[in-house]
């Protein structure tokens, strides 16, 4: 007769309040106190840079109306990288803690994680040079004020991100942004830091896809306005954690979608959303 196999209790992962339930509680508030820490910096140097480049701020209504702005491409990605950091790092906290979980289980070292954040700072990094293109194209432009087309593009840009915000690779996307322990569990890639950069790149390019639309209004309203960046950026940290995060992105795509129908009827409009002179008339219909 077979004699049944006892499964041993692990008395230091089993008991509550055992030593390693301390450390990963340790591990968790190091995680996101490092997170938390570097999105604050980011948001300080942020805050300085928008003090110091007003034509950043003010957004597309300004184009043609204001002094070249010399800004060299390397200053420019260094301060969309900032951004990304400020904006982002509390959104994705969930998804870095499960990923330090899987490897702390497996007995890796901090590398992996810090590779993983490497791996999705590249893709927004990548991105940052159409933004930088779009800068370089239009910073030369002249006029007595903002284009009709200018006007028509900032409009139909408003309207296309609130669109998508209703389509099923918006969901997909934020379906993937909101399952951090299903995501990591299938983009694992088998463990070191090669797999960690893999699944950073993979988190990155979901995280695109859920939130490049809103990323296109800040484009439009000011890259570094401030207050549409922490509206945006309180946004994005609600739709991925929230309960009710996915009813709040249908809600912040209907209120993007009528704003930029508004811009479209009402020209004026887009001068005050870019933090310009509010419009003394909203007339100068189209």
């Amino acid at each position: 007769m077979t004699t049944p196999t006892v499964v041993q209790a692990d008395p230091v992962r089993d008991t509550p309040g055992s030593a390693m339930s301390l450390l990963e509680r340790r591990v968790t508030l190091s995680t996101v106190g490092i997170l938390v820490g570097l999105a604050a910096l980011a948001w300080y140097l942020t805050v300085r840079q928008a003090a110091a480049m007003t034509g950043m701020v003010t957004g597309l209504s300004q184009v043609g109306t204001r002094a070249p702005a010399d800004i060299a491409p390397i200053i420019f990605m260094a301060m969309w990288l900032t951004m990304m950091v400020a904006m982002m790092f509390p959104t994705v906290a969930p998804m870095v803690l499960v990923h330090r979980a899987v490897v702390q289980r497996r007995g890796e070292g901090w590398a992996p994680t810090a590779t993983f954040i490497v791996g999705y700072l590249l893709v927004w990094t990548a991105i940052g040079l159409l933004p930088l293109a779009a800068f370089v194209a239009l910073r030369n432009l002249r006029g007595t004020g903002t284009p009709n087309w200018l006007v028509i593009g900032s409009a139909a840009a408003l309207v296309a991100a609130g669109l998508y915000q209703f389509t099923p690779w918006k969901r997909l996307c934020l379906r993937a942004c909101r399952t951090p322990f299903a995501f990591v569990i299938d983009h694992d890639f088998g463990g070191g830091n090669k797999s960690a950069l893999r699944a950073g790149i993979s988190h990155g390019a979901y995280c695109l896809g859920c939130c490049w639309a809103l990323m296109l209004v800040l484009i439009v309203v000011g890259l570094m306005n401030l207050a549409w960046m922490a509206a945006i950026a309180l946004i994005f940290l609600a739709e991925k954690n929230w309960r009710y995060g996915v009813a709040l992105t249908r809600l912040a795509g209907t209120a993007v979608t009528a704003l930029g129908f508004a811009v479209l009827i009402y020209p004026g409009l887009l001068t005050w959303l870019s933090g310009g002179t509010p419009p003394s008339a909203m007339g100068g219909h189209m």
